[in-house]
């Protein structure tokens, strides 16, 4: 046993602030307030369902995590959000069609309840998106501090004693880390001078920071992954973390991937191929927003099968990345993955993977696990990066400067490893006595 860190007491409202009130969202809102009322349990939440192994396995201590670590109750979470076209979750719910009416029913006036404030939007980001509840302020300074202007706001009218921040809005275009992010003076000058290299997803981060609200990125954007934002939630105390929801595609990669590895089969190449209709379709079917993606998906390999050391088995990797939209699919994504392994002698082999997965389905608890960890955290007095979030990250960032992990079972051990130390148990190393 070692020593529990102090953690302040979950008690009062969370507020969960969503800049995007579109699918991932709206399905998010949905299943907890369907989940708080018995008609479903939160299934694919880590933070709900699963159960976290304490001491060695002879003394069958396994309790649920939620009843391990203090974190929110569900009834405790108080939802809010911006979005540039939809007016409330529960339009956002409809237009999207990822729940069916009989899931909606129920919940539909709680939904309608939580209403949209209007988004920091700049088409120049999301070309294929038109927003029509925008902010009316232009420049990117004033645009901030209406930002925090509207936290304050939610804040006092909700009654929430912490308010916690996850990106669920869609895919920016790509862009390089440029002067203006190196530094948080820089990053305000350039608030200031309506610079160009500041998308809308950095100004709500930004916002956030100094609202001394942790902030999670759930698309691959370049928002927290930038010196100026590390260098800002360090000064605040705030937590970050990010990038990109790891859902479908690549959900499969990081569990097949560590699989080829512990067995010592070679890769020469892996094929990806998506189609999806939904909205964050539409986006991705823009060059340079898809770009954004493409860098997120094709990061995962290389880092897992570690080329350098062993060059004989991954040395040589083709590894595409294709996404295709096709509207009559909606948020049903179909995910395509031709593998082509090699084994004893070199004799080639190959596996195919046909995902038909549902995006948001897959997003949903994700966002919840983020907020619950996000704001557990933060009572934990952490601040700057979470890189023991990594699990749920596609792209996740590094909290120093050794490589980030993304082999997810590896990911898994860090998280529930962080849980017990912040709770005074020790590490399980799954040796023989353990």
């Amino acid at each position: 046993m070692t020593e529990a860190r102090f953690i302040s007491p979950a008690a009062g409202r969370l507020g969960v602030l969503t800049p995007g009130l579109g699918a991932v969202a709206s399905t998010f809102i949905a299943g907890v307030m369907a989940a708080r009322r018995g008609l479903a349990p939160p299934i694919g939440s880590v933070s709900q369902m699963a159960h976290i192994r304490l001491g060695a396995r002879s003394e069958g201590r396994n309790p649920l995590i939620r009843d391990f670590v203090p974190l929110a109750g569900l009834d405790d979470l108080v939802f809010g959000g911006w979005d540039p076209i939809s007016a409330n979750a529960m339009e956002a719910a409809r237009t999207c069609g990822v729940l069916a009416d009989k899931d909606l029913g129920a919940i539909s006036a709680e939904l309608e309840g939580v209403v949209a404030m209007g988004a920091v939007f700049d088409r120049a980001w999301v070309s294929r998106l038109e927003g029509v509840r925008v902010k009316a302020v232009a420049s990117k300074w004033e645009q901030a501090q209406a930002l925090m202007a509207d936290i304050e706001d939610f804040r006092g009218r909700h009654g929430c004693d912490r308010l916690v921040m996850v990106w669920c809005g869609s895919t920016e275009a790509f862009s390089e880390p440029s002067g203006v992010h190196q530094s948080a003076a820089a990053f305000e000058a350039g608030l200031r001078a309506d610079d160009p290299g500041i998308a809308p997803s950095q100004i709500y981060a930004y916002a956030a920071l100094q609202s001394e609200v942790p902030f999670a990125n759930g698309a691959p954007n370049l928002t927290v992954d930038l010196p100026c934002m590390v260098e800002l939630a360090e000064a605040r105390g705030v937590p970050i973390a990010g990038k990109d929801f790891k859902t479908g595609q690549t959900l499969m990669k990081t569990m097949l991937a560590p699989g080829f590895k512990a067995r010592m089969l070679g890769l020469r190449g892996w094929y990806s191929t998506n189609i999806l209709g939904n909205r964050d379709g539409e986006v991705l079917d823009a060059p340079e927003n898809f770009r954004s993606k493409e860098v997120s998906k094709l990061g995962v390999l290389d880092t897992i099968l570690q080329p350098g050391v062993y060059p004989d088995l991954y040395g040589k990797i083709d590894h595409v990345v294709r996404i295709n939209y096709y509207p009559p699919r909606g948020d049903d994504k179909e995910g395509w993955d031709s593998i082509d392994i090699f084994g004893w002698l070199g004799y080639p082999m190959q596996i195919k993977v046909d995902f038909l997965c549902r995006d948001s389905i897959l997003a949903a608890p994700i966002v919840l696990d983020l907020a619950l960890f996000m704001d557990l955290a933060a009572r934990a007095g952490e601040s700057g990066v979470q890189e023991w979030l990594s699990f749920y990250l596609k792209a996740p960032q590094a909290a120093g400067s050794a490589a980030v992990e993304h082999d997810l079972f590896i990911q898994q051990t860090k998280l529930k490893n962080t849980l017990r130390e912040w709770m005074g148990e020790a590490p399980v190393t799954h040796s023989e006595a353990g």
